[in-house]
């Protein structure tokens, strides 16, 4: 059940009260897409399993989320120490998201050759991914019965079976707004939606949000593409308004910007700016950005006391031709009630064209590095802008 604010707020007061007597507390081909079905299929609000909870502490040595020193990237690079703060540890919940996933093209040649050994993509990092109380991915193929064996070309599609590589990462959303998506057409869409709620898993595009209950919080996403297309700015805005009162935190997934680059920005044909775009979303509602597209890992920002990530990288794909396209960064994101209290990014590497591993030591630390660097450089430059 997605609660509003005023009845969230009455159902806690019952709840302390009653608690009171006794307890104590791509390279990619691009060609325009037609806009996904009108009818969209009506999704539910999902309960999901808590996470662990340690052993009650008195809740007078709590800080409450307002009082929270809010993030800078110093907090971010390196991530903050949050066993630092005094939180209620009963009131954090955890989002984790990835780059863009593709099972397609060669990456679904790699699993044909294995056997059809779908969970192949996932092997290395299921365990990292399935760590949160919420894990949300772009796919960016469609998923179809009769998907044709393909090692080139720029009309992709995933079989079915990959739904199972997804349920053992742990992931709960998945969003579908790109330039590959709608490479089948409506009916591939509708195919792809109907396997994923077959398999308990929440969808997400311009025009359907999904809801989700973790522990009373409610978590609402949304998506949009910028890649082949143009956003339509009022519509978008109007989507995000819209759900911004039924739910406590607003997640916002884009395609979008120039491809290979480590700065968000416009391209011929990905016309919108990342930045204007983000800001906007931010302005209409939005707690946190979610962005891909470019296969590079970029820079991220704060804008408005909200995060907006512009790119994190190839996550499930066979761009194997350049280290730029082979890193990704899984972005683990920590929520205090409805404040973004801590961010942490754990860099992979893919291997045989479709398997990521989590990189260690130097490797790590040298993505890091450059995406704090790029931060540091966009901040420079939106701050030197008219």
């Amino acid at each position: 059940m997605v609660y509003s604010g005023s009845m969230r707020l009455r159902s806690l007061l019952a709840m302390l009260l009653s608690a009171s007597v006794g307890f104590a507390a791509c390279r990619n081909g691009y060609e325009r897409e037609a806009s996904p079905p009108e009818a969209a299929v009506q999704q539910t609000t999902q309960l999901l399993a808590p996470s662990p909870i340690p052993p009650d502490t008195p809740t007078g040595a709590f800080i409450e989320p307002s009082g929270t020193p809010r993030l800078t990237l110093a907090d971010i690079f390196p991530p903050r120490d949050l066993s630092a703060l005094p939180l209620d540890p009963t009131r954090l919940r955890t989002l984790i998201a990835t780059g863009d996933v593709i099972p397609a093209r060669y990456t679904d040649v790699v699993m044909r050759s294995r056997g059809d050994d779908f969970l192949y993509p996932v092997a290395a990092i299921k365990e990292a991914t399935a760590d949160a109380d919420l894990t949300v991915i772009n796919l960016e193929a469609p998923l179809i019965d009769g998907c044709p064996y393909h090692a080139s070309g720029f009309v992709f599609c995933g079989r079915p079976g990959f739904i199972a590589a997804l349920q053992a990462a742990g992931v709960d959303v998945v969003t579908l707004e790109n330039n590959h998506v709608r490479n089948y057409g409506p009916k591939g869409l509708a195919e792809t939606t109907t396997h994923l709620e077959r398999a308990g898993i929440a969808w997400a595009n311009r025009h359907t949000p999904a809801v989700l209950d973790v522990r009373g919080l409610t978590f609402g996403f949304l998506a949009f593409n910028a890649v082949g297309e143009r956003i339509d700015r009022e519509g978008m805005t109007e989507q995000i308004v819209g759900l911004r009162s039924q739910v406590d935190i607003l997640v916002v997934a884009f395609h979008w910007g120039a491809e290979y680059t480590a700065l968000p920005m416009q391209a011929v044909l990905a016309a919108d700016d990342p930045v204007e775009l983000g800001h906007r979303a931010v302005d209409a509602g939005a707690d946190l950005i979610i962005g891909n597209h470019p296969h590079w890992v970029q820079g991220l920002e704060l804008y408005a006391q909200k995060l907006i990530t512009y790119a994190h990288g190839n996550f499930i794909f066979d761009q194997m031709w350049s280290y730029e396209t082979r890193v990704s960064v899984i972005g683990r994101y920590t929520f205090y009630d409805n404040i973004l209290v801590g961010v942490t990014f754990m860099p992979t590497l893919i291997m045989n064209y479709a398997q990521p591993v989590l990189l260690e030591g130097s490797g790590a630390q040298g993505v890091l590095e450059r995406m704090k660097e790029a931060s540091e450089q966009l901040a420079e430059r939106i701050a030197a802008a008219p």
